[in-house]
């Protein structure tokens, strides 16, 4: 098989079972260090051994190399498709397979760990219909927020790969995933979104979320959310309480705020509450879940992905809003992708 396939199915799956970074980045850099070499040099190198002089392989990733080139499954992917077989979350199969795509992912452009085509490809390979591409705005400086000048840049590059013309579209899967222009920008302790509003406009979708002074008090939180909320822009508000139940981060307790007042406020104004899927997040928790249900909110089951494998993170998220009774039409990545981007449109 192609050992640039290989080499990144590894890492894909390695990123789905949540392993070390590091681990998972000697894949990718050995993916990146032999994919400008012809096939048939690759396996004269790898055959002669001088691969394994070349920066970026290791015994590991030289090994798959080897067996792809001689026409194998590597071991290594062959034990991990194994072990991908299982699904991630035992429950949510109804929902999970209703879900048509996903509306939260980052890409390198910001704190993601990959290119754009790739987080695409990835999505292609999961049966996504369509991915948005949200990556942060300019307030979040550790995250290498996306300044107006880099968004209008990346806009052109989400306009390139859907209609073929960018250089990196041959890579991506025969049954196109559409790619949707979005963000996810910080809702400032103003309330105001952070990116101009002529480039919010152009956007299919805006997810809104916090991440700044999460302790502060109820009162001021509460009136900085529903500001972001009241906002035309505002399609998802995300991760509405910023906390971390576990990883390498550490823990963080949720923020407080007024989950009735903020809920109704987004079924008043049309903005759906965000499932996050990461393991790490469970955001909302079921009982604020609960809320939004009773205050007759939307929902939008996201992955939240900062790497392909993450991608796959959404049977979590449909786990749980099973087991929180969400019905599936009230989920908006349920919907066909015409129908979603009208909902999402500032004037509907």
């Amino acid at each position: 098989m192609d050992a640039v396939a290989a080499l990144n199915e590894i890492a894909f799956w390695l990123e789905r079972g949540r392993a070390a970074t590091f681990k998972v980045q000697a894949f990718r850099k050995a993916a990146a260090a032999i994919s400008p070499l012809p096939p048939e040099e690759v396996a004269e190198r790898a055959r002669n051994g001088r691969l394994k002089s070349m920066k970026g392989i290791g015994d590991r990733t030289y090994q798959v190399i080897r067996q792809a080139v001689e026409g194998q499954v590597p071991d290594y992917l062959a034990d991990l498709r194994e072990k991908g077989a299982k699904p991630l979350a035992s429950g949510g199969t109804a929902i999970r397979e209703a879900i048509r795509g996903d509306l939260h992912s980052h890409s390198e452009w910001s704190d993601g760990g990959s290119p754009i085509e790739v987080m695409l490809a990835a999505a292609g390979v999961l049966g996504r219909e369509y991915l948005a591409l949200t990556d942060h705005s300019p307030n979040l400086t550790i995250a290498n927020g996306l300044s107006p000048e880099r968004l209008r840049s990346q806009l052109d590059v989400v306009d390139a790969i859907n209609d073929g013309t960018h250089a990196g579209s041959s890579g991506l899967p025969e049954q196109p995933v559409r790619l949707l222009a979005g963000i996810e920008v910080d809702i400032l302790e103003s309330g105001e979104l952070d990116q101009e509003p002529e480039l919010l406009d152009r956007l299919d979708i805006v997810v809104a979320s916090v991440h700044s002074k999460l302790r502060a008090d109820r009162k001021t939180m509460t009136k900085r959310m529903l500001a972001g909320i009241q906002s035309p822009h505002t399609n998802i508000l995300g991760h509405c309480t910023g906390r971390l139940v576990e990883g390498s981060r550490g823990t963080r307790p949720p923020s407080e705020f007024d989950a009735k007042e903020v809920f109704a406020a987004c079924a008043e104004n049309n903005v759906a509450v965000e499932i996050n899927s990461r393991p790490e997040r469970q955001d909302p928790p079921d009982a604020l879940i609960q809320l939004a249900l009773e205050a007759g909110c939307l929902f939008s089951i996201d992955s939240d992905a900062h790497a392909p494998g993450q991608l796959d993170f959404l049977q979590y998220g449909a786990e749980r809003a099973e087991r929180n009774g969400v019905p599936a039409e009230r989920i908006i990545t349920t919907w066909p992708v015409e129908r979603l981007l009208e909902w999402a449109s500032p004037s509907s």
